[in-house]
């Protein structure tokens, strides 16, 4: 038992001093708010877009399924870089590929040319892939017991993105006559680099001999029943959010909704996905990872009953709402139950591996929102979010049932 304890010390992680915890945080924060508007930008023109310049209408949607499969594609990349290099260098790559993203897109909507737009997208898949490891990245150098809180603030982050990017489409839309959205990309464009400014001040440790060496193997982390919960519940949270996200703006336009009530609807939707943060981790701490979890998948079940329910504007809005709330405690869930899954030296490795599942399945639901709303119609696409429910539900009750590892 001594030695066990001895081993279980020389892996516990160094703790950053407050001061540059906070100063992180803060900096993450802002970023994540800056950052996340290019997600925002894509999601609320991608499919008017799409819509505009694709050669079918059953392709309408691909720019944004582009966008999922960047994220994924990504995913272990980035993951690697950060493991030999550092997530600083890994921010600087992500804000190289969201300035890619605007100027391309920008290219592509005045040529015309809907594979240059879906090229862009790619790269804001790319983008966004890496500025969702900033949750992650608060965490290191964090003591375990405020690690969900840590994460939770700088998702929090998400609520300036929320009002950033649908206000952002608003007011530039229509800038750059006759090009649509033209002038969306192009400040988009800056504030990605603003971001990647901002993230120069983050102060995180260098990758150790012994997280380069990467611990366990990925195969056995992966078999334990909480890692294999964890990655169906963020799945599911994230496919479903997606898959509910990419079709509701294009079935607005298809029910003759304004493309204004459609980029409102949107700006709340965002909102209500990060303003909860400022409360999850402590609630993740008192109630517990796995019951935050199920209660997200529950509001996600209760947002597709109700965009049932009707196709007024009013009900697409309490959909999105409900949506994002949702994925607010069903993704931050799963996040914190993936840090209690591996070791310290495990974690850029384990956790890029747990997002590139993720992604990976999230394009499933991207790529098949498209061509549901147009061959069968918004209902359908509401009906199908129902199975992937039922089995997170599922694996979160087995994984309840066993004690979670120790692992720091």
């Amino acid at each position: 038992m001594k030695n066990n304890s001895t081993a279980a010390d020389t892996r516990a992680p160094a703790l950053l001093p407050e001061k540059t915890q906070s100063g992180n945080i803060w900096r993450l924060s802002i970023a994540q708010a800056l950052a996340g508007a290019n997600a925002v930008v894509v999601y609320a023109t991608g499919a008017i877009i799409g819509n505009t310049l694709a050669p079918t209408p059953m392709l309408a949607t691909l720019p944004i399924s582009i966008f999922v499969v960047g994220m994924a594609a990504c995913i272990l990349p980035v993951g690697a870089v950060a493991q030999k290099h550092g997530r600083r260098a890994a921010f600087l790559v992500g804000t190289s590929a969201g300035v890619l993203t605007g100027v391309i897109a920008m290219l592509a909507v005045i040529i015309g040319s809907f594979w240059l737009f879906c090229l862009a997208t790619f790269f804001g898949g790319g983008y966004a892939a890496v500025v969702l490891s900033f949750r992650f990245a608060a965490a290191d150098g964090v003591e375990p017991k405020r690690r969900a809180r840590a994460l939770s603030l700088v998702m929090a982050g998400g609520v300036a993105a929320g009002i950033v990017g649908p206000q952002l489409v608003t007011w530039t839309m229509n800038l750059w006559p006759p090009h649509m959205f033209a002038a969306t990309f192009l400040i988009q464009a800056a504030v990605a680099a603003a971001a990647g400014f901002i993230l120069l001040g983050v102060k995180l440790p260098m990758p150790t001999a012994a997280e380069m060496a990467g611990g366990r193997p990925l195969a056995e982390i992966a078999r334990q029943p909480r890692f294999v919960a964890a990655v169906i519940c963020g799945a599911v949270s994230y496919m479903l959010m997606n898959f509910l996200m990419t079709a509701a703006p294009l079935a607005m336009h298809m029910c003759g909704h304004p493309q204004e009530s459609a980029n409102l609807g949107l700006q709340w939707h965002v909102i209500a996905m990060y303003a909860p943060s400022f409360f999850t981790g402590p609630l993740i701490a008192r109630f517990g990872a796995g019951r935050m979890a199920t209660v997200g998948l529950a509001l996600t079940g209760l947002s597709a009953a109700v965009g049932l329910g009707g196709i007024d504007v009013a009900h697409f809005w309490a959909t999105l709402i409900l949506l994002g709330l949702g994925w607010n405690f069903g993704f931050l869930g799963a996040s914190a139950l993936v840090l209690e899954c591996h070791r310290p030296e495990e974690k850029t490795r384990v956790q890029s591996f747990n997002d590139f599942i993720v992604f990976g399945l999230m394009a499933i639901g991207s790529f098949s929102s498209g061509g549901l709303l147009s061959a069968y119609g918004w209902n359908t696409v509401l009906w199908g979010s129902f199975v992937p429910l039922a089995l997170s539900v599922v694996a979160l009750a087995v994984a309840m049932k066993r004690k979670a590892p120790r692992t720091a």
